[in-house]
């Protein structure tokens, strides 16, 4: 028996020893790759401005009467690549800006507060910095429903209309949702930090890279700003605000211009307080949350017959 136990402990003991020498290889070859990629993480695709003493990137594209900033969801690491299947096929009618906020895609990451005033101040900074001026028709994803709610409330005049792309609504934005995120960002960020992300299926998890029209080299570019991003400070202390912003939100006016939500079908209760008490036209869609990407061609062409009613 004695001898049995021996057997069944050294194999146990065996184990642990592959599995810590298994997690140690992945944080080295990690941290190996992230070198290699930082020319790729680190060259921007647009424009870097100044603000509060870091920099934010800013891309623009195309020209137009009419100006289209998007705004990605919380912590994509690339909101530039992210949108492209989309805006791509905006350009040829309309001035295309995308805004990275810190520790999203080349902007720099910060650690400091970052309710959503802060950004609100921050993207608007950014934009009076690379001369780009409004009013703006607002694209945002998901969370980033909650800032152009917020904006086209604070701000009206700079607010032509908002195009949400299966963002986030106040109602739904609870204290459950809150801490859904920050146990969410806390796994992500030590599954990346720990090298786990390399050995996965990354172009599965990521719509942009399975199913959006990226070239193989924008798609090397977005691998390597998901290694270099997720699990941001920034991103991670975003969390703290949208249960109080939320709130903010539907305490104030409901914002008088023209909106045009895009919502997965399966939202029903999201879909009716849009056109009920937004006032919005909602148009649902049988896919996944990042609609941009697997409707891109349905979007596009509903945007283009939107924009033209507000000429």
């Amino acid at each position: 028996m004695k001898k049995a136990l021996k057997i069944i402990g050294t194999v146990i003991a065996a184990i642990l020893i592959l599995e810590i020498l298994a997690v140690l290889g992945c944080f080295v070859y990690h941290r190996v790759m992230l070198s290699k990629e930082k020319p790729l993480a680190e060259t921007p695709l647009g424009e870097l401005v100044e603000v509060d003493g870091h920099n934010m990137s800013i891309y623009t594209e195309g020209e137009g009467e009419h100006t289209l900033v998007f705004l990605s969801g919380w912590g994509v690491a690339s909101p530039i690549l992210d949108f492209r299947s989309l805006y791509s096929r905006l350009t040829d009618e309309y001035r295309i800006v995308v805004i990275e906020k810190f520790g999203y895609g080349f902007s720099d990451d910060v650690d400091s507060e970052r309710s959503f005033g802060t950004i609100l101040r921050q993207d608007r900074e950014a934009l009076s910095k690379a001369g780009i001026e409004g009013p703006f028709i607002l694209c945002p994803h998901s969370l980033s429903g909650l800032e152009a709610l917020y904006w086209a409330q604070s701000y009206p005049d700079e607010v032509e209309a908002i195009v949400g792309l299966d963002m986030s609504l106040p109602p739904f934005c609870d204290e459950a949702d809150q801490t859904e995120m920050k146990d969410s960002y806390q796994l992500n960020k030590w599954f990346n930090q720990l090298g786990f992300f390399r050995v996965m299926n990354i172009d599965g998890m990521m719509d942009a890279l399975h199913a959006g029209t990226l070239t193989d080299e924008e798609k090397a570019v977005y691998r390597a700003l998901i290694y270099a991003n997720t699990g941001s400070t920034a991103a991670g202390n975003e969390t703290a605000d949208t249960v109080h912003i939320a709130e903010v939100i539907e305490n104030s006016p409901v914002p008088d211009i023209p909106m045009l939500l895009f919502i997965m079908d399966k939202k029903t209760e999201a879909q009716t307080y849009a056109g009920e008490t937004l006032g919005a036209k909602v148009i649902p869609l049988d896919c996944g949350h990042y609609v941009h990407i697997h409707k891109a061609d349905t979007v596009s062409e509903e945007m283009r017959a939107f924009i033209g009613t507000l000429n």
